[in-house]
């Protein structure tokens, strides 16, 4: 066929594709209109409905990469080879990663993985998933009481929406799938926090002739949710409850409220809670884990860059566009809420909520984009609230600007990630995410600028799941930054893993020591690190050795001055994303000395005889 006719047939499909897609797109706001209709959105939304189903939410968006993704370096792997270590020994006080103590966080949430162990697997199946589930009911609980909170605040279907906003922020989708601290921290300080908005908008106007108004439930789940906080992150907890209180001192200037709030029993019931185990612990490492968790972890990160993760003023704030996706196109109405709204009890609390706390980890120089996740409620209540409000043009201007700039870092860090490491498969997973946070987030904010606030918000809810989901996919299948996980197939593939049953174990790693590996292959695994006559020992006793490129002259030298030939039996390259380097693995197994493979070489030269 001629470039004469071939041109015009593919100006019709291009235009037929929009027509199509056209239609699609006007199919799917008509049916989100109805959906997020109010009276509909009312309804289904009264009582504890929007908090469950907020709750709901947050679970499901989570659940799948919890499934698909591998052990993660450094910290998740970290906090579930040493819950593993607790299962194996039976020892619930002490926290050690292999031969080391692990003194760095209180043990709540080492308790919470092992509890979730030994209910859905068992700790030599070494299943990942078992120990993520308490993040997933973390980031449920964070949900949960977002929503809850907003609504005793402002309503109930602006309290849905707030907790659905956060539900699928990608922040808390992401800390939801890592079995470590942070989902169940933010799940706990969320619920605390909420409560104590309640006790401080019943309260703040209360005068001392007045009878006290009821607030026994409030108060329970106030001081519960604070103690277990504490048990699962030590100081953080204090901090994200005493700066709001400060600042809402302050600015209100008076404290009366607080007198409601039962101090001296709460603090008592911290104390039942958490004192037992800081006893413990205490006699068990004769104070060795207080000078680890307050004088080196804690200390490194308020005096410099604790662990190479130094980051320059402004980061967080930069990083709210892609934390806070898909609310940081909501953003500027937030703001705007904050400032006109400011002297509204509820308003007022969110805002001391966020902002000092938010501005203690802006200026803390450790920065991880994590840190300040406990404070992203309040800003989500800010922005189901602005929903509502006619914004004005600056505010426009802030909401357009964060959700571009979060679409386009998203599908730009997406698109490296394919450069880099991805297949064809891999392609469609990098479309998807690309059409989810620049398409349809753009469409959405475009919809909420026309004032069309249900399906907007629709369709910016549809962002968030679609971007995350396709995100962490990508993630996921990007093979070369999954090492351990190659190890372990290279191992199984070879029959060398010592689980079965053949090749005696532990493994033994040299040059390569990522605590993912550890986690796969169990407690014993050998990280020799640069001890290369380590490994030549290890190849004596028969027992199976990764060796780093570069380490390999110094094993190689090691060996040949033991009279040691170790067999090649598969090369493992990637790319270790803890560091950035990349990596070749040689598996080694049989070691020969020098006199059996001279013996072995004479009976391969001889004729072969038969009878």
């Amino acid at each position: 066929m001629s470039a004469a006719f071939r041109i015009p047939d593919l100006k019709a499909v291009l235009a037929l594709s929009g027509r199509k897609a056209g239609l699609a797109l006007s199919g799917l706001k008509a049916g989100l209109d109805r959906l997020m209709h109010t009276e509909f959105f009312g309804q289904a939304s009264r009582g504890l409905r929007g908090p469950l189903v907020a709750a709901l939410v947050a679970f499901l968006v989570g659940l799948p990469c919890a499934l698909i993704m591998p052990p993660l370096d450094r910290d998740e792997s970290r906090f579930t080879q040493a819950t593993s270590q607790m299962l194996e020994t039976g020892d619930y006080i002490n926290i050690n990663y292999q031969d080391g103590p692990r003194h760095k966080k209180p043990v709540g949430i080492h308790w919470l993985q092992s509890a979730s162990v030994k209910l859905t697997s068992t700790v030599e199946a070494r299943k990942i998933l078992a120990y993520r589930w308490p993040s997933l009911l973390g980031a449920a609980l964070a949900a949960f009481a977002c929503a809850w909170g907003a609504s005793r605040a402002f309503g109930t279907r602006i309290g849905t929406k707030a907790g659905l906003i956060f539900a699928v922020s990608f922040m808390l989708s992401t800390e939801a799938f890592w079995a470590k601290t942070d989902a169940v921290l933010t799940g706990l300080l969320t619920l605390a926090m909420a409560a104590l908005a309640i006790i401080y908008m019943r309260t703040r106007d209360v005068a001392k002739t007045d009878p006290p108004p009821k607030l026994r439930k409030e108060l329970w789940i106030f001081w519960l949710a604070t103690a277990f906080a504490i048990l699962v992150k030590g100081p953080v907890a204090f901090l994200i409850i005493v700066l709001p209180i400060l600042t809402l001192w302050g600015w209100d200037r008076r404290i009366t409220w607080l007198r409601h709030l039962n101090i001296g029993w709460g603090l008592i019931l911290c104390l039942a809670i958490c004192g037992p185990w800081a006893v413990a612990i205490t006699i068990a490492t004769d104070g060795a884990f207080w000078t680890g968790a307050v004088g080196h972890d804690l200390k490194t990160k308020l005096d410099g860059g604790s662990e190479g993760h130094f980051g320059w003023p402004g980061y967080h704030t930069l990083l709210l566009s892609v934390t806070l996706f898909p609310a940081c196109g909501l953003l500027g109405g937030a703001i705007q809420t904050a400032i006109q709204r400011r002297t509204e009890p509820a308003i007022r609390f969110a805002v001391a909520w966020f902002l000092p706390a938010f501005l203690f980890f802006e200026l803390m120089p450790t920065k991880l984009p994590h840190y300040t996740l406990p404070t992203f409620a309040a800003v989500c209540w800010l922005a189901a609230v602005s929903l509502d409000l006619p914004l004005k043009t600056w505010a426009k201007g802030v909401n357009v600007a964060f959700a571009l700039l979060g679409g386009v870092l998203l599908t730009t860090i997406a698109w490296f990630g394919y450069q880099a490491y991805g297949t064809q498969g891999s392609l469609l997973l990098l479309i998807a995410v690309a059409a989810s946070a620049l398409v349809v987030m753009i469409f959405a904010v475009w919809l909420l600028l026309r004032n069309q606030q249900r399906t907007g918000f629709g369709f910016l809810l549809a962002s968030g799941v679609i971007a995350h989901l396709s995100f962490v996919s990508l993630a996921a299948s990007l093979t070369p930054i999954w090492v351990s996980r190659q190890m372990e197939a290279a191992l199984l593939a070879s029959k060398l893993d010592p689980r079965l049953g053949i090749a005696p174990g532990p493994v033994a790693t040299l040059g390569y020591s990522e605590p993912s590996f550890v986690f796969e292959m169990g407690t014993k695994t050998q990280l020799l690190n640069e001890n290369a006559a380590g490994a030549v020992k290890a190849l004596q006793e028969g027992r199976p050795v990764f060796v780093e490129s570069r380490q390999e002259a110094e094993f190689q030298k090691a060996a040949k001055t033991q009279g040691v030939f170790p067999r090649t039996v598969t090369q493992v390259k990637g790319t270790n994303y803890s560091n950035g380097r990349d990596v070749v693995l040689t598996l080694y197994d049989n070691p020969v000395p020098e006199a059996a493979k001279s013996a072995a070489q004479s009976l391969r030269d001889e004729p072969n005889i038969t009878e």
